[in-house]
């Protein structure tokens, strides 16, 4: 994934990191911070499925579009491509989005949807040969094999950023109607912080846990500075 945005045309400073827990401070402790988005990778379940319906059922589908947008969001329409579409949710929002080379893929891509309504972006992503080049020259580093387009995958990615200019905690998530806002973080709080996570990552495993499911497998993803 770092290799993937580092392509795109986001710095070496930049990368993505294991979270090997939310709550053991040892582990958390050695993350380097601050921490810009998180994505979160889970199978989808039933609970997942009837709490998504019932919490878009009342909403409006997005239609932002615009400079004065709270955050850049993507509609999902290419099949299994929510890693994507994850990726480029933490890296065009909250300070990541400051970072992208002027003049790269990257920053010609997001200049382009930003003008876009959520339909026209997600025709623009289908169509776009920089990402799809880029993707694929990334995925050739993994250590799985890609599942075909039309594979049937459980997994499903959800990512969490933080507006730069209030403080909102945003859920973005390329199946949902529009992104999603989730609290406000203080100013010395990113999403790895303990309110961060409350709001975000943990709410998210609060609800799988309370239905009884018994399906707790997940993991997560910190954007964050590189180590290097």
């Amino acid at each position: 994934m770092s290799h993937l945005i580092h392509q795109l045309g986001l710095p070496q400073s930049l990368a993505y990191h294991d979270v090997y827990s939310l709550t053991e401070p040892s582990l958390l402790s050695f993350l380097p911070r601050p921490a810009y988005a998180l994505l979160l990778v889970f199978p989808v379940t039933p609970t997942y499925e009837s709490f998504r319906r019932s919490e878009d059922a009342p909403l409006s589908p997005y239609a932002g579009s615009g400079p004065n947008e709270p955050v850049v969001w993507f509609k999902q329409t290419i099949r299994n491509a929510c890693g994507l579409i994850g990726l480029l949710h933490s890296v065009c929002n909250g300070p990541a989005k400051n970072m992208i080379a002027p003049g790269s893929d990257l920053d010609t891509l997001l200049k382009e949807a930003v003008e876009l309504g959520p339909e026209e972006r997600a025709e623009l992503l289908y169509r776009s040969q920089a990402l799809e080049s880029a993707h694929a020259e990334a995925a050739k580093k993994g250590d799985s094999v890609a599942p075909d387009a039309e594979a049937n995958v459980d997994l499903h990615f959800v990512a969490f950023v933080k507006d730069q200019k209030d403080g909102s905690l945003w859920e973005l998530d390329g199946r949902r109607k529009g992104p999603l806002k989730r609290g406000v973080l203080a100013e010395g709080e990113d999403v790895l912080s303990e309110k961060g996570l409350e709001l975000g990552v943990q709410a998210f495993l609060k609800r799988e846990e309370e239905a009884g499911g018994g399906e707790l497998r997940f993991s997560v993803v910190m954007l964050g500075p590189s180590f290097e």
